[in-house]
């Protein structure tokens, strides 16, 4: 069993709204709503290929009940949290080629309620294979909460992988998760170096054992103290490219918990993710798309990086 813990979830709110732009009146041609947060898209994409799967989440007030509701129709396995805010909304807007995304903060988490998700975090570790923490903090957590999940993991002798940035990414190194996984302008904003096999490195050195950056267009670059790895999509794809890093995560779950390495995890994961951009909708993917695009992909060692020794 993955294990995802989402300590911000959301009800992800879509507008699909064709030649969307601002300063301007539109008419709303769909609206859809389920529940979201990094490590609930994880969770829906994992469950979707056949994987077990379990979300731990904080929920509260009236939309923490939409969450419940729709995470039981959905058939995703979860434990909550019971916190005495309303659990935030997101607010994307899809036009077809792109999207603009409101993300609300999400309520404050007093010290009893984070110790809580802390020990109903750990009360399934045993029986996980893979630790996925996801998104962003809630006001009120400590500022090295993901340090703490990380560390919780680790003392389960778990892999454990870390979809964060800024401040709470940088935390956490120091526990020392397996994976870290930026985009590139997270990697340049942590490090203040814009080249991402660079900056990766100094991520490495601060406690990460290995950086799987997502790089848009130009797919995904993996680095660990061995080298580093490169696999990009045949061409660019457009959509709605919420929750396409989710679905990165997932894959490389799905690998970790089978211990594949990178040549295996990057084509998955770039197909995922390319499939993920052409769903209308967070956390899903289009299921033909993704079978071609696995299918013709492969990984791509890259030279001239000399493996880390501090």
């Amino acid at each position: 069993m993955i294990l995802t813990v989402t300590p911000n979830p959301a009800l992800d709110v879509t507008y699909t709204v064709p030649g969307f732009r601002p300063h301007t009146s539109h008419r709303v041609t769909g609206v859809a709503a389920q529940a979201g947060g990094k490590g609930v898209n994880v969770a829906r994409v994992l469950a979707a290929l056949g994987r077990a799967v379990r979300c731990v989440l904080p929920l509260g007030g009236p939309t923490g009940d939409a969450v419940r509701a729709d995470l039981a129709a959905a058939g995703l396995d979860h434990a909550e949290v019971p916190i005495t805010g309303d659990t935030r909304r997101t607010v994307t807007v899809a036009d077809g080629a792109d999207a603009t995304v409101l993300n609300e903060p999400g309520p404050a988490l007093s010290a009893a309620e984070w110790d809580a998700l802390l020990g109903e975090t750990a009360r399934h570790l045993p029986q996980a294979a893979v630790l996925v923490l996801a998104g962003s903090l809630p006001p009120g957590a400590p500022a090295d909460g993901y340090g703490q999940l990380v560390a919780l993991g680790r003392q389960f002798h778990l892999p454990v992988v870390l979809d964060a940035d800024g401040p709470a990414l940088l935390a956490a190194l120091p526990a020392r998760p397996t994976v870290i996984k930026p985009n590139g302008a997270e990697l340049t904003a942590a490090t203040g170096l814009p080249d991402p096999r660079d900056a990766a490195r100094v991520l490495i050195r601060r406690g990460a054992e290995s950086v799987l950056a997502s790089l848009g267009p130009d797919g995904l670059l993996a680095v660990d103290r061995q080298g580093a790895w490169r696999c990009a999509p045949p061409a660019a794809v457009t959509g709605n490219p919420t929750g396409a890093g989710d679905s990165v995560v997932a894959a490389l779950a799905a690998g970790l918990s089978g211990n594949a390495g990178w040549p295996a995890v990057l084509p998955d994961a770039v197909a995922l993710s390319a499939a993920t951009v052409l769903h209308p909708r967070a956390g899903r993917f289009d299921t033909p798309a993704y079978h071609h695009l696995r299918a013709t992909l492969t990984a791509t060692r890259l030279g001239g990086v000399v493996p880390l020794t501090g």
